[in-house]
């Protein structure tokens, strides 16, 4: 992240302050490398997807190694946006992109910091590079607080979150134009990009009338990044990343129950304590901080409605129908058809295969 202008490391260092991470232990009570060997089988055989690179290898870290990967990602995608926004302020884009950086920076820290103590795993996706290797995180401290906390069994927990993870796997590496999909969604979002073409020909990069620092520095510190560069009328836009990352979460939310029947006895008590913890945690998921950074709103209702639509899919017709929702981008539920799964069967019945 060498001459990034957000502040990385103010970040981790409000992050520290946040969620901890020193004199954590990484050791889980399973043979990692076997349980992900498993729930890579499990997956593929359930949803008939062939990964066509190769799954990543489960890694047990702590919590300052997820902030890290997750600043990593952040930053290819928010510091073209921070550098865009400063176009057209003169002498003072040098002190106000500084000052954005940092609140960006301390923004960033601030929720890393608190997700970071509650995040179970985490598959990296790099959507700004298509070709950059997945990372599966386990964050062991957590998992072994969520165990204690829930009740649970300690393996049946890991068994059961890395079946969760290893579902994202596949589904990046087995659809492939999901990540350039939802990327181009994203690209969009956070900037127009470029815009469109001027009278020149050359693209025309939306510019701030801030007056000074402490207008941008308001800008990031009101909690949403695409304030600096987007306006209302994206909301076409968000409803469409909504309801794709609504379909990923809920689609392996469903698989990590169905795939993992088999081999975790205290399924029922798994799922009932996890979502006692997310309603404590006011709908926490791994996507959390990517919407707080660029002011997306997606609810906890709306993970459950994608587990609800992928449950009702299967019970309504069978595991293939729902898989067709990833054999091409046109074929993908929307946010109403995910509240009303008959709508999109009907639309599906009707699509050539």
């Amino acid at each position: 992240m060498s001459g990034s202008r957000i502040d990385w490391g103010l970040a981790e260092r409000v992050a520290g302050l946040t969620g901890g991470g020193l004199g954590e232990t990484h050791a889980l009570p399973v043979d990692l490398r076997a349980i992900a060997a498993d729930a890579a089988e499990r997956v593929v055989a359930y949803t008939g997807l062939q990964p066509r690179t190769p799954l990543p290898v489960a890694e047990a870290v702590g919590r300052p190694a997820w902030r890290a990967a997750n600043y990593a990602a952040f930053d290819a995608l928010l510091a073209p946006v921070l550098a865009k926004a400063g176009a057209g302020l003169g002498p003072l884009q040098g002190p106000a992109l500084l000052g954005a950086g940092a609140l960006l920076g301390a923004e960033a820290g601030a929720v890393t910091g608190l997700l970071g103590r509650r995040v179970l795993g985490q598959v990296d996706v790099h959507l700004t590079e298509p070709d950059a290797p997945l990372r599966l995180l386990l964050v062991v401290p957590n998992l072994h607080a969520a165990a204690k906390t829930l009740d649970v069994d300690p393996a049946q927990l890991v068994r059961w979150v890395t079946i969760h993870e290893m579902t994202h796997a596949v589904q990046f590496t087995g659809v492939p134009w999901l990540r350039p999909h939802l990327g181009a969604l994203v690209d969009e979002l956070v900037g127009g990009l470029t815009g469109a073409p001027g009278p020149d020909g050359r693209p025309v990069v939306p510019r701030l009338a801030l007056p000074d620092v402490r207008a941008v520095a308001g800008q990031v510190r009101s909690g949403s990044v695409l304030a600096l560069v987007a306006g209302p009328e994206r909301k076409a836009l968000l409803d469409r990343i909504q309801a794709v990352m609504s379909l990923i979460e809920g689609h392996a939310e469903h698989v990590m129950d169905a795939a993992g029947a088999p081999v975790l006895p205290d399924l029922a008590d798994l799922r009932a304590a996890l979502a006692r913890r997310r309603e404590a945690a006011s709908g926490f998921s791994p996507w959390r901080l990517f919407e707080r950074l660029l002011g997306l709103e997606l609810k906890l209702r709306q993970y459950e409605d994608g587990k609800r639509f992928c449950d009702a899919v299967v019970a309504q017709a069978d595991v293939a129908t729902l898989h067709r929702a990833w054999d091409a981008p046109e074929l993908l539920p929307s946010l109403a058809e995910l509240v009303e799964p008959a709508r999109w069967l009907g639309r599906v019945a009707r699509a050539p295969a």
